[in-house]
């Protein structure tokens, strides 16, 4: 299963409880994004980046120069 390449957050497994209190497994994932990343040496790069690492700032992002706002 894929996981965050900034910060190496991965699936998490649990259990669903119902009203009766009866356990199954389930599995807990990451919100992850295929973004375009800027590096430092600046060349860019597709990476999978969790929501959390996005929202923090934990990565500049590339947008092309091409597109108009």
């Amino acid at each position: 299963m894929a996981k965050c390449q900034i910060c190496g957050k991965g699936p998490a497994s649990g259990k669903n409880v119902s009203h009766s209190n009866r356990r199954t497994n389930r599995w807990f994932r990451p919100n992850l994004q295929k973004v375009r990343v800027l590096r430092e040496d600046g060349t860019v790069k597709r990476m999978w980046v969790c929501t959390d690492c996005l929202s923090a700032g934990k990565i500049k992002r590339y947008v092309s120069k091409s597109v108009e706002a």
